[in-house]
């Protein structure tokens, strides 16, 4: 036996007794399938899964069978034993075959691709070459998998969608030909051989590409550096400044920047860490106003916050930081608890994530370096929107010396259960929900995995925790949430205990302060006719709510560069600070 041979030609002489018209109709099938997992790789987890268990196990038992026939037979013996116990387990564990897919692949793949390569080198056939090239693209793909567990599920795709590409027309041409009564001509065997060869060149290089990507993309990681990590002894009184260093990256000309590590408290009131960034003018006279900035969604890992991140103030959607600068005003940018510092991270999660805005101001003002007044206004985007809601909801009760001057509320996530039931209808929205679990699961003890994630998404949802939306690995998570064909709750998110919580952190309460919100109209995240319903409930329980919408914007194009927003926001927070009158302009019932 040629032991470099590939699946097709394994399978294909175990076909021959099969009627020619059967072999015809399993070798378009195995075509169209391959086809599938090679353009649309992440358009179903389920036939990934089959195609899987069903090439793993065909290799393994035709593998097996041949091994008796090697006279290197515990080769043969190792590599199909792998493939059966692979296809074993995605059969029988499919909550755990997505975790141990990276391991077995992984394994199965190197230990083929050694033995193609030693069954090539020993003989003389023209197909040498292919077996060589296969088997090396066979070993990097295998390392990749088990080195870089993050795209196992492209390498699976890639690989098993070749292998089952190949079989299908093997199966194919050989159906035709005896259909024919003929067997195929040499000059067609040397035709078959080359694209066999030039199929093997292309896998190799595809596998040397994704080993580079994946290489580039790890040294692109941010890391959580010894400045997070608090000093032996922490003060119990929040919102004490422990730590702060000089900060320059992207920070605009003119201006001077600090991060920040300061004490904190959690939702249930238990002491926390959390770290931000400072920037105020170069010069200018007096104490400076302060613009309290929640940042929008980064993830939910320790390694996403904005501190940390390549461009820390774009990654949260910070709008207008010129204006503010210009302005004469500082920026207090909390990262929140467990971006940074040790978590877990609050994230859509109200008292949590207003308390670390509000301690991040209070530990600013202890800077021997910057003089800033009492004068706060605080604006946030998306989650950072739901932040700056609960943060005027309770600056009076829990920060009284941090009076607030306004709320500026950008798209928020005003209402919770609303956001993520549209999750579904969102692309990449399962990634938002995996950080809404997240956040949900490691702060409430009723929201569980088992009782609310579809077993098959269990390790993706882990998957995508670990990433962060500004850096290079998060287009991994956005291929493979495109990839599920059903959602990864396996109940309605918005019912039992996490309906419950979603409930509790909607920011209904009162806010005493004026309230800006904006809206873009486009917005298929946050939908406009819910933040409307929202702000019409805010005006009724009596806020001062100042809402405006934008034609034509979506969830970001409302806070980008050329949006009619910043000016106004920028205007919007000059009054704020001047003492002047607020608008009220509370949405009218259609």
């Amino acid at each position: 036996m040629d032991e470099g041979d590939g699946l097709g030609r394994r399978l294909g002489r175990g076909l021959e007794r099969v009627p020619w018209w059967g072999a015809a109709m399993l070798g378009v099938l195995c075509v169209a399938v391959g086809l599938v997992l090679l353009v649309r790789p992440f358009r179903s987890l389920t036939v990934l899964l089959i195609v899987v268990a069903i090439a793993a196990g065909a290799t393994g038992v035709t593998a097996v069978a041949e091994a008796g026939r090697s006279p290197r037979r515990w080769m043969g013996l190792a590599v199909g034993g792998l493939w059966l116990v692979l296809a074993v387990v995605i059969v029988a564990v499919p909550a755990l075959s997505l975790g141990l897919l990276s391991v077995f692949v992984g394994a199965a793949l190197v230990v083929e691709g050694i033995l193609s390569i030693t069954g090539a080198l020993r003989e003389r056939s023209d197909a040498r070459a292919a077996a060589v090239l296969q088997g090396v693209a066979g070993i990097v793909f295998g390392v990749l998998a088990l080195a870089w567990p993050n795209v196992t599920l492209l390498v699976v795709a890639v690989v098993f969608g070749a292998k089952t590409v190949l079989f299908g027309c093997s199966t194919l041409s050989a159906a035709v030909r005896r259909a024919r009564g003929t067997s195929a001509p040499e000059r067609s065997r040397k035709r078959a051989r080359w694209v066999r060869t030039v199929g093997a060149a292309l896998s190799l290089l595809l596998a040397v590409a994704l080993a580079l990507v994946s290489a580039a993309v790890h040294r692109g990681e941010p890391s959580v550096t010894a400045f997070y990590t608090p000093p032996s002894s922490v003060p119990d009184r929040s919102g004490q400044l422990l730590r702060s260093e000089a900060f320059d990256r992207d920070v605009p000309a003119g201006a001077v920047g600090w991060r920040i590590l300061y004490t904190t408290s959690r939702d249930d009131g238990r002491p926390a860490v959390a770290s931000g960034i400072v920037l105020a003018p170069r010069s200018g006279p007096g104490a400076r106003p302060v613009v309290a900035w929640a940042h929008g969604t980064t993830g939910v890992d320790t390694t996403c916050a904005p501190s940390l991140l390549k461009h820390p103030f774009t990654a949260g959607a910070l709008p207008a930081l010129d204006g503010v600068l210009e302005a004469g005003w500082a920026l207090v940018a909390t990262d929140y608890v467990g971006l940074g510092t040790e978590g877990p991270h609050p994230y859509l999660i109200g008292r949590g994530e207003a308390r670390s805005v509000l301690d991040a101001v209070r530990a600013a003002r202890q800077l021997d370096t910057v003089d800033l007044s009492d004068e706060t206004v605080v604006w946030g985007h998306s989650q950072g929107g739901h932040a700056a809601l609960w943060t005027g909801q309770i600056a009076d009760s829990y920060a009284p010396d941090v009076p607030l001057a306004g709320v500026a509320a950008l798209a928020p996530a005003s209402d919770l259960t609303a956001l993520v039931s549209n999750l579904d209808t969102v692309p990449g929205g399962a990634i938002f929900a995996s950080y809404v679990f997240a956040g949900y699961r490691d702060h409430y003890p009723d929201v569980t995995a088992a009782g609310y994630l579809r077993p098959a998404a269990r390790v993706l949802v882990r998957e995508w925790e670990d990433r962060c939306l500004a850096e290079p690995e998060v287009f991994v998570s956005i291929a493979s949430s495109l990839m599920i064909d059903k959602p990864v709750f396996s109940r309605s998110p918005v019912t039992g205990a996490f309906g419950t919580r979603l409930r509790e952190n909607t920011p209904r309460g009162r806010i005493p302060t004026p309230v800006l919100i904006a809206q873009g109209e486009t917005d298929q995240l946050v939908l406009p006719a819910v933040q409307r319903a929202y702000a019409e409930a805010a005006c009724a329980a009596g806020n001062r709510v100042d809402y405006r919408t934008y034609p034509g914007l979506d969830h970001t194009g409302v806070v980008g560069n050329d949006s009619p927003l910043l000016a106004q926001l920028l205007a919007w927070t000059a009054d704020r600070f001047q003492g002047r009158p607020a608008p009220t302009t509370c949405p009218s019932r259609p």
